[in-house]
């Protein structure tokens, strides 16, 4: 086993602009799928029959297939001409950019899902009794509440999307799967730059892991106040 090759400073470089890639593709994937996640959430919550019927094929369908396929298949359908942007395919990050929002909303939707139905119906009666309307009583009384139970399942999202972006590598991106491949190529150091790769990526997870835990702790603090 020989790790000299994190001496070099290309190399370690090479790795830690890979961390920093997986971030923010981990952070706009679960900003932009928890916002887009809403529209299947109402759906699903929906007295209508169809879109229900939608939105509960859209978040089974997401979450019954495999994050490469969905990829690979978005890749196939639209196709972008070659933008080069700070040395990758424009075209391609945006492609997988779009299945990994459309793959996050899902499970999120099904997270706000469980969280809102998870708050007592009288809450709802509540609300609707003091004269409120029920987008009123949702906004202000509801979602309030259920968004402190969600935020440990969005927090687990976040950890699970920070192992998902991997998939980029397929796509040419320099996320930290990526990078690995480029150190693994010019080192012949197989083993180590996985072991190293398999390192960061546990730091990356149970770091945020532990904040989202600090987090639910202060908020149930904040709840017995």
């Amino acid at each position: 086993m020989d790790f000299s090759f994190l001496l070099d400073l290309f190399y370690v470089k090479t790795l830690l602009q890979g961390v920093l890639i997986t971030i923010v593709l981990a952070l706009i994937a679960v900003l932009m799928g928890t916002l887009i996640a809403v529209i299947p959430t109402y759906f699903r919550l929906s007295k209508h029959k169809i879109l229900n019927f939608i939105g509960g094929s859209y978040v089974e369908i997401i979450r019954g297939t495999p994050l490469l396929v969905q990829v690979m298949l978005i890749y196939a359908i639209v196709k972008l001409p070659v933008m080069t942007v700070l040395g990758m395919d424009f075209g391609a990050f945006l492609l997988g950019m779009v299945a990994l929002i459309i793959n996050s909303s899902a499970y999120a939707s099904e997270t706000f899902r469980a969280g809102i139905l998870s708050i007592e119906k009288g809450q709802k009666e509540a609300g609707l009794s003091l004269g409120m309307t029920e987008k009123s009583t949702m906004l202000h009384i509801i979602m309030p509440q259920a968004i402190k139970n969600i935020m440990p399942s969005l927090g687990n999202e976040f950890v699970t999307l920070i192992k998902e972006t991997s998939i980029f590598m397929y796509l040419g991106i320099a996320e930290l799967m990526y990078s690995a491949q480029i150190v693994k190529t010019s080192t012949y150091r197989t083993k180590e730059v996985y072991i190293v790769t398999a390192l960061l990526y546990f730091v990356l997870t149970f770091t945020t892991s532990k904040l989202m835990s600090k987090l639910e702790k202060r908020m149930r603090k904040q709840d017995e106040k």
